[in-house]
């Protein structure tokens, strides 16, 4: 079992962005994702649409438009780009104003489930989301329109 916190990347108007900080890491989700792919030329085009679509989404909204659907149809992982692109980046979209950024990679197969990482990237979104479920039912978290306030450490 690992311990995790939610960490606060942006909040604006429109939209607040979380990642997830594993306590015994360095960086957090999202910084190991940027730390990964931002001087790779090789998918240099990715990434940059990428960055360009959280720039768009701190400014306008997590909508739906966005995002492909990952994971199962009763969680609300998702990915970008909604494009065409090798890269992934793995998210919980919430609603239109809360995302939470998790990490990703390069995805070489026809689903994410075939490659173990982005395998693990999503189930770690995945068991967050159920243990912030489980916060809100319990009382100690609570999701407004636009902002999720906890002081949970989180047991993954």
């Amino acid at each position: 079992m690992s311990e995790v916190e939610l960490y606060l990347i942006n909040e604006s108007e429109n939209c607040t962005i979380y990642t997830l900080q594993f306590l015994r890491d360095t960086e957090n989700e999202f910084e190991k994702f940027i730390s990964k792919f931002i001087d790779d030329a090789e998918y240099s085009e990715d990434y940059s649409r990428i960055a360009a679509f959280i720039t768009r989404i701190a400014r306008t909204g997590a909508q739906e438009r966005y995002f492909r659907r990952e994971g199962k149809a009763t969680d609300s992982v998702v990915a970008l780009p909604v494009i065409a692109s090798k890269l992934r980046l793995y998210c919980l979209r919430l609603s239109d104003k809360i995302l939470i950024l998790g990490n990703g990679g390069v995805k070489k197969t026809r689903t994410y489930e075939e490659e173990e990482n982005l395998k693990a990237y999503v189930m770690t979104l995945q068991k967050f989301e159920k243990l912030l479920n489980e916060g809100i039912s319990e009382g100690s978290v609570t999701v407004t329109e636009s902002t999720i306030e906890t002081d949970n450490i989180f047991e993954l």
